[in-house]
């Protein structure tokens, strides 16, 4: 097995279960005292820019050609063990190299390189960042707590950066090349990922990760968070027992999948499931879950299998529900006909700025599939596949927000009728500019209580009355 494949092999080793590394504590010299020093995370000391120096990049690329040439034959995991006295080596051989001082963050990254996803696998191991953008090999910007910001992680060049891309997508079975510049993959983890590439991508190969957290959130992380209220945490458990068939629609990176997961989390262990997406994300903890995953063209430009594709064969699998991770084409047709034909309790996401502009991109996506349909059916599906629309937004201080529950109430004439529920109600700012506000409802009670009380799932009416605030 080649060094690349092993050091593939070991970064999803690693992506699966971190160890912390240990160093030999005998005696060295002073040198390799330095560089054995107990290497902490450098995430911190990364995160803002801080341009490294000639030396530094010299004597890193400098191990790396040694790595390749010498130590070709041998097991990633003895390269790592020995890497003090590599270090050593190669700095007694360079003497004119002195001005290297950040020992641990030089061990760090070339660790990073062999067992993890290069420069940016910091940042894939911390907690607090949840998006990880790489422009090129010299421009990374990391997402922390809602705010972007540009850290000093820097790749060698663009090779470097196709190294990590490959890491990624080889043990998918998936490709990345001038004659497929475009991917999307996920890791080890569940994380999203999208590259694309040269000659598309000018600034050279870029990357967006959009991570997951290790333990799937739940509905009380959304309550802490403040997405949304505990009333509404329970109308929503309520409508997915109830088995309504729910979008979640919103902007780009405005918390959909996540929501989404939380709902797929109150389906019946007795049900089975079928999960539909591009990049299989979804943390379903239930027993009885078939994850299908779509399937690019190959090299001829043939034998790819579409999200359409996979909700037609879900159609034969005897669901009982059927998750879509994303709706953006003439899949919505196939959907909406699912929806019609028995397939309650179907859940799926798309993105929209507003309940009634995903009802209008739904329209337009099902005239993508080709069907010459008058616009009234194509409304009249909508109309009595859809029972909740639930908003999902990103507000201006970088929080994550359900903004709208929306009930489609039918159709009259040739209007959709939109009822919301709940809606946000923004209350001001607070000293640090965050956004104070919660869901509140409008007072409305949806059409479909009755079918709740009906199913036997019991919903208080007052949590439907907004409460009045006495000050």
């Amino acid at each position: 097995m080649s060094l690349l494949a092993r050091i593939q092999s070991k970064s999803q080793e690693n992506m699966k279960e971190q160890t912390t590394d240990s160093t030999p504590k005998e005696e060295i010299s002073q040198k390799e005292e330095i560089i054995s020093a107990e290497v902490s995370s450098p995430v911190t000391e990364l995160f803002y820019p801080q341009e490294p120096s000639e030396d530094f990049t010299e004597l890193k690329n400098l191990i790396f050609k040694y790595i390749v040439k010498e130590r070709n034959d041998e097991e990633v995991g003895e390269i790592v063990a020995d890497l003090d006295s590599i270090i050593t080596e190669i700095l007694n051989d360079n003497e004119g190299i002195k001005d290297v001082k950040d020992w641990k963050i030089l061990k760090e990254e070339i660790k990073n390189d062999l067992t993890g996803y290069g420069p940016i696998n910091p940042l894939l191991l911390d907690d607090d960042v949840s998006e990880v953008m790489v422009n090129g090999p010299k421009q990374v910007y990391a997402e922390r707590n809602g705010k972007l910001s540009l850290t000093a992680i820097q790749f060698r060049d663009n090779d470097h950066v196709m190294a990590v891309l490959e890491k990624i997508v080889a043990p998918l079975g998936r490709r990345i090349d001038e004659s497929s510049p475009m991917v999307d993959a996920r890791l080890m983890d569940g994380s999203r990922v999208n590259a694309i590439i040269p000659p598309l991508a000018l600034n050279g190969p870029t990357i967006t990760i959009r991570k997951f957290s290790k333990d799937p959130f739940t509905i009380h992380d959304l309550v802490r968070f403040g997405t949304l209220t505990e009333e509404m945490a329970d109308f929503i458990k309520a409508s997915v027992e109830a088995k309504l068939n729910i979008f979640v629609s919103g902007g780009t990176g405005s918390g959909k999948t996540t929501t989404l997961n939380v709902l797929s989390s109150f389906i019946s262990n007795k049900d089975r499931i079928v999960t539909i997406e591009d990049a299989a994300e979804l943390q379903l903890g239930q027993e009885h879950v078939v994850s299908l995953e779509t399937r690019p063209p190959n090299i001829e430009g043939k034998g790819s299998i579409s999200i359409r594709d996979l909700v037609r064969n879900s159609l034969r699998m005897r669901p009982d529900r059927i998750v879509i991770g994303e709706v953006r084409g003439g899949e919505a047709l196939d959907m909406l006909q699912a929806m019609n034909t028995g397939h309650d309790g179907s859940l799926a996401t798309g993105h929209s700025n507003s309940p009634r502009d995903m009802v209008a991109r739904l329209e337009t996506m099902v005239l993508m599939a080709g069907m010459e349909l008058p616009v009234k059916a194509i409304r009249e599906q909508i109309a009595g596949a859809l029972d909740l629309i639930i908003q999902q937004s990103r507000l201006k201080d970088g929080t994550r927000r359900i903004t709208n529950i929306t009930e489609v109430q039918g159709l009259e004439g040739d209007i959709i009728v939109l009822q919301d529920i709940f809606k946000f109600k923004q209350s001001g700012l607070d000293h640090n500019g965050k956004i104070i506000g919660k869901l509140v409802p409008t007072g409305i009670r949806p059409k479909f209580y009755e079918r709740m009380e009906n199913e036997g799932i019991h919903l208080p009416s007052s949590i439907f009355t907004e409460k009045v605030e006495i000050v």
